[in-house]
């Protein structure tokens, strides 16, 4: 009777250290959110409400892709950092925002260490 039970909790502790391990795989990357933001503002991808879910559309050239709920999160953070590899230029204080033509569209203080380790991070610049 003593094995059984030990067995019964053995299994509940395997299932809640298995569902704490996939809802933290699911959470998308912290950002710091005030120069967030600031560059969400010219980056070409947003989000659209859709009957399945969310889908992601890129303004540019209105291309709509639909990922599933699970990675949808995730892959806006890939599309927003392939673009901010081409797009993003830290000079010294300042961030540039650069537009397709590699014109300057807009520069923005980086107020904090915190902000400049973010763009190093998670856009890789």
């Amino acid at each position: 009777m003593l094995a059984k039970k030990w067995l019964v909790l053995g299994v509940v502790f395997a299932f809640l250290v298995m569902g704490f391990l996939s809802m933290k795989r699911a959470m998308p990357e912290h950002k710091e959110m005030h120069i967030y933001k600031e560059i969400k503002l010219y980056s070409p991808y947003y989000f659209e409400k859709t009957i399945g879910g969310l889908a992601i559309i890129d303004k540019r050239d209105d291309f709509k892709e639909k990922p599933s709920a699970a990675d949808v999160m995730h892959r806006m953070d890939e599309l927003d950092q392939e673009w901010g590899e081409k797009h993003l230029r830290v000079e010294e204080s300042d961030l540039i925002i650069m537009g397709d033509n590699n014109q300057t569209v807009v520069k923005i203080f980086i107020k904090t260490p915190e902000e400049r380790k973010f763009l190093r991070d998670f856009y890789g610049i």
